[in-house]
């Protein structure tokens, strides 16, 4: 049973150590959402927006988050939607299910991001924009940040 049935959002630039309950914290800057688990159980639950992850709406009153949350990792399993606010408990998934969403999910990013590793021309070679690696979502974000080059 879920502890909390509500979420109230709040957007932030960066998540608060300590978690309040029944609150999720949003930062569009680190395209993260962040929640204490609502069976209740005090664990931290992080939902990335990323292409292959989580999608993120806000209507102007409530915020919605798809696909659902399955807390695999943690003792409870808890698995729920968020729904404009609204914490709706869906049913748990056997072990059998989480392995097929994980390989499912591996797939999704193998598709999206392609191999982790760029073999890079030498810098002669290189001579259009189009002959050049595609640079990642992760590595836009930090160069954005100001963390890299």
């Amino acid at each position: 049973m879920m502890r909390h049935k509500r979420l109230e959002h709040r957007f932030v630039e960066h998540i608060p150590e300590i978690l309040g309950p029944g609150v999720l914290y949003v930062s569009m800057e680190y395209a993260t959402a962040v929640h204490s688990c609502c069976c209740g159980c005090g664990e931290e639950v992080v939902t990335p927006f990323t292409p292959t992850d989580w999608k993120m709406t806000f209507d102007g009153e409530a915020i919605s988050l798809k696909p659902s949350v399955g807390n695999w990792n943690l003792a409870c399993r808890s698995h729920y939607v968020i729904d404009r606010g609204q914490v709706i408990e869906a049913d748990p998934w056997t072990d059998e299910q989480v392995e097929a969403e994980r390989r499912r999910d591996k797939a999704a990013k193998a598709r999206y991001y392609g191999a982790t590793t760029v073999e890079r021309p030498p810098a002669a070679a290189v001579t259009s924009t189009a002959a050049r690696p595609k640079v990642g979502f992760w590595r836009r974000a930090v160069r954005w940040l100001g963390g890299g080059r």
